[in-house]
């Protein structure tokens, strides 16, 4: 397909978003489907213009002060990949599948581009009712870290311990580029490619082998700040898939026990095929079986570490969602606090005397954050919350030394700080007997 085809298709896909309102893969698996024609490098150049698109939704639209799908491709053009105004001209030409010709307000829209005195939620690139929360948690910097999470991630991978080391990854993986992470000690890095693409990992032998596991930078030091040991009973609470599952096993170099459930047993299939590829054998799973059955029960009071990867609204990971953000509605945030609340209070009896509760999202907002570690410790005294620069010596993390939240206990990261996607952790420390 030639290059001005290529953004008429993704102008399409936006269309279908903004009518159906529904996952952007889920569209492009339609619109595949349903243009057989165009192979792989064009679907996923196709992909990659809508997820730029999508991207930079808000400020493409004020931009080209209009709200059609059209608008956020051209817009997107020059805002995500620095297409000047002859360049858009000359793909949307109206000739062959290109989109049709720019109009007089459209030229008028790209002469006169200026984000300068834009909103916050504008230049920032987040949904507008979000605005009082980004400034919240962010100050002054809400529209800098808004920009940060609309732009691409590269792919991080976590070397397994239990297997190689990361210097054997790096030689093994040395034709895709990758780069020792900045922060974790395990973590590696793929730069993604000009056009948005990863590379096919699940046909690499060092992926298939069981090496090398994907997982965020951030996942991974909230991973280690659990401080999982040798010979500890540990309990994953919100396990899902099982990554900080697996990360937390090979901290415990397979000794002691981890028992990994989830409210949602459908959650938990992907963690089966991924402990037997790394070798893992100290994680017991644990899927529910009826409202009436309590899966780990027998456990109560007798867990070192509980860790609680609560639900949230996922605001950290937009840099690998950014259609997520625009689906997301106000009352969602208030249904992930209530179930963050109660995830927290159906931790704590696992805790034994003297054990920990870390808990942990992928999100940068105070209310999921630090507003439900405060609601806990004050519903909880036998509980307390260890400082952030303890955290971090324990899980021999110094070099992050200054990522203590400014809104009360716990520790964040966020891409533009810290290049890794948006998390938030807080080690609770329950009083010994």
């Amino acid at each position: 397909m030639h290059p001005s085809a290529r953004i008429a298709a993704a102008i399409e896909v936006l269309d279908d978003l903004e009518t159906r309102r529904r996952p952007a893969n889920d569209a492009m698996k339609d619109w595949g489907l349903a243009h057989r024609f165009a192979g792989s490098k064009d679907r996923a150049a196709i992909a990659s213009l809508v997820y730029d698109a999508l991207r930079r939704r808000a400020s493409a639209r004020w931009l080209m002060k209009s709200e059609t799908p059209r608008a956020e491709m051209i817009g997107a053009l020059v805002l995500a990949r620095g297409y000047s105004p002859g360049e858009i001209e000359s793909h949307f030409s109206g000739e062959g599948h290109a989109p049709s010709p720019l109009s007089a307000d459209e030229r008028a829209a790209l002469s006169a581009a200026d984000l300068a005195d834009a909103p916050v939620w504008v230049r920032g690139d987040f949904p507008e009712w979000l605005a009082p929360q980004f400034e919240r948690a962010f100050g002054e910097r809400a529209a800098e870290e808004g920009r940060a999470l609309s732009a691409r991630a590269p792919l991080d991978l976590r070397v397994n311990a239990l297997k190689t080391t990361r210097e054997k990854a790096l030689e093994e993986l040395t034709h895709l580029g990758p780069s020792a992470c900045r922060f974790a000690p395990l973590g590696l890095r793929i730069a993604q490619a000009q056009d948005g693409r990863a590379p096919a990992l699940a046909a690499e032998p060092a992926y298939v082998r069981g090496l090398v596991e994907i997982q965020d930078e951030g996942s991974q030091i909230a991973a280690r700040l659990a401080r999982a040991a040798p010979g500890e009973q540990v309990l994953d609470l919100c396990a899902g898939g099982g990554g900080k599952s697996l990360a937390m096993a090979a901290q415990m170099d397979n000794s002691g026990q981890i028992y990994a459930t989830d409210t949602d047993g459908r959650r938990l299939t992907p963690i089966f095929a991924r402990l037997d590829r790394a070798g893992v054998r100290n994680v017991q799973v644990r899927a529910p079986r009826g409202p009436a059955h309590d899966p780990v029960g027998d456990i109560a009071g007798a867990c070192d570490l509980v860790l609680v990867d609560a639900p949230c609204t996922g605001v950290g990971t937009w840099r690998r969602n950014p259609d997520a953000k625009w689906r997301m509605r106000p009352g969602a945030l208030e249904q992930r606090i209530k179930a963050q609340d109660e995830v927290l209070a159906r931790a704590a009896p696992f805790v034994k005397p003297g054990g920990r509760l870390v808990y942990v999202t992928c999100s940068l907002l105070c209310e999921e954050n630090e507003d439900r570690v405060a609601g806990f410790l004050a519903a909880h005294p036998d509980f307390s919350a260890e400082p952030a620069e303890e955290s971090l010596k324990r899980a021999g993390l110094d070099a992050l030394a200054g990522i203590q939240s400014p809104h009360g206990p716990g520790l964040r990261l966020s891409p533009a700080r810290h290049d890794t996607d948006g998390f938030y952790a807080a080690v609770l420390l329950r009083a010994g007997v």
